[in-house]
């Protein structure tokens, strides 16, 4: 028989109660007193992979009182102990755990939740051994490189039947639902496109020069790697200089796409579903969108973009440039009787004074995702940014990746997953993996 934290905890108080006679006052701290979560209340937390983002996920978990934060696994020693003195400093002592291999944190029963923040490459493998394991899960975006990794992390979350949340906080942020709200409900007129800003696609397939490789407890590399395609080391790799390399990262358009696709996908009600064909944009192309306007003028950009269509006609328009100077990430939603766009600056602007460019500010977007996090784990709940919304706005990004990368227009069959007609867009829907690791 194995026992949890909780069961523990639990049977130790029936013990207390019919074998010893009790203290007459407790501690607040252990009835849940005075502002204080008792211990059999409390969420264990650990871990895996939690670099600069990550830490600072981290603090959003550990300002709350019912979270309790107890081991870090990370394959770099400087970064596992960065964050042991992190949780060691807010708790006063000495007792974050620190592990190399994930699994050795992933087989502690007590543990109930875990933070994901590893580089890209990582994200959904070890959501789906998290999930194996029994844990809930918080992951970083972007949190698939492939068509098959998106659709396996969704079907996992759900055989397994655990709280799932992207990282993707902005769909906690006021301005931003408050722009999605005007496009679901009516404000803007019937919709007729949702604007993504996404970056540059391209990636690279270059190697860096191959350096000498340090002992394994400093940097695992094998282990770093996971299922990429093996390459020499570079220290550049493992201090953040992992991305644009196509084997660690999914390119430009899923890079901001897993914000911003996410929250137009949402903007359409289409959590569950995907653009049925994909154009990408390139530059000199002449075809016409409607009524004689250029591509080029209704995207407002010469190169990088795609613009996807969904069953009803509505356009996903993934583009880089021509925007308001609204801040990073930005959206915007275009209805027949207006628009609004909005970005990461916080300010809404709309296309007429009837429309509102005030919104209720919610707080911090990070602190009140982890919350909703947090909560649903508690009811067993869905989450904001579930696995199925997550596995969906990731497809559509790949998708459009794709498209991009084959320079062609692509048909899409989102209840069967794969492209029509097109065998080379089919292969590209998944990635060969590394042995021993496989999906």
């Amino acid at each position: 028989m194995t026992w949890s934290r909780r069961k523990f905890l639990s049977s130790a108080a029936v013990v207390s109660i019919v074998g010893i006679a009790a203290p007459s006052v407790l501690p607040s701290r252990v009835l849940g007193k005075d502002g204080e979560v008792a211990p059999s209340n409390r969420l264990a937390m650990g871990g895996i992979g939690l670099g600069p983002r990550g830490r600072s996920d981290l603090g959003c978990f550990l300002a709350y009182k019912d979270v309790h934060f107890v081991a870090i696994a990370d394959c770099q020693r400087s970064r596992r102990n960065a964050i042991k003195e992190m949780v060691d400093n807010r708790y006063a002592n000495q007792d974050c755990v620190t592990y190399r291999d994930m699994y050795e944190l992933l087989d502690r029963q007590d543990i109930d939740i875990v933070l994901i923040a590893t580089g890209d490459r990582w994200h959904t493998m070890a959501s789906i051994e998290a999930a194996k394991a029994g844990k809930d899960i918080y992951c970083e975006k972007p949190c698939s490189l492939t068509i098959e990794e998106s659709i396996a992390l969704k079907d996992t979350i759900d055989r397994y039947g655990r709280v799932y949340q992207a990282g993707t906080q902005r769909r906690s942020s006021g301005h931003f639902m408050a722009a999605i709200r005007m496009a679901q409900s009516g404000m803007l007129g019937e919709l007729t496109a949702v604007h993504a800003n996404t970056l540059a696609p391209a990636t690279t397939q270059k190697w860096l020069p191959e350096q000498s490789l340090p002992d394994k407890d400093e940097c695992d590399w094998d282990r770093w790697l996971g299922s990429c395609p093996w390459r020499p080391y570079n220290a550049s790799y493992v201090g953040g200089g992992w991305r644009n390399f196509y084997d660690f990262h999914g390119g430009g358009i899923l890079e901001w796409g897993s914000h911003t696709i996410d929250l137009c996908q949402l903007a359409h009600q289409s959590d569950h579903t995907v653009p049925v064909r994909y154009e990408p944009i390139l530059k000199g192309l002449g075809d016409t969108y409607k009524d004689g306007v250029s591509w080029n003028e209704f995207t407002k950009l010469d190169d990088g973009g795609v613009v996807a269509t969904y069953s009803d006609g509505v356009k996903l328009v993934m583009r880089s440039t021509g925007w308001l100077g609204l801040g990073s990430c930005s959206v915007r939603f275009e209805g027949t009787e207006g628009w609004v766009e909005t970005g990461d600056s916080g300010r809404i602007m709309t296309s007429s004074e009837k429309l509102p460019t005030t919104y209720e500010h919610l707080g911090g977007d990070t602190n009140l995702h982890v919350r909703n996090f947090l909560d649903c784990v508690k009811t067993r709940q869905t989450t904001r940014a579930n696995a199925l919304a997550a596995s969906q706005s990731h497809i559509a990004s790949h998708a459009a990746y794709i498209a991009w990368q084959l320079g062609r227009p692509l048909e899409y069959d989102p209840v069967k997953n794969e492209f029509l007609n097109d065998e080379a867009a089919n292969r590209m829907r998944q990635r060969a993996k590394r042995e021993p690791w496989r999906i």
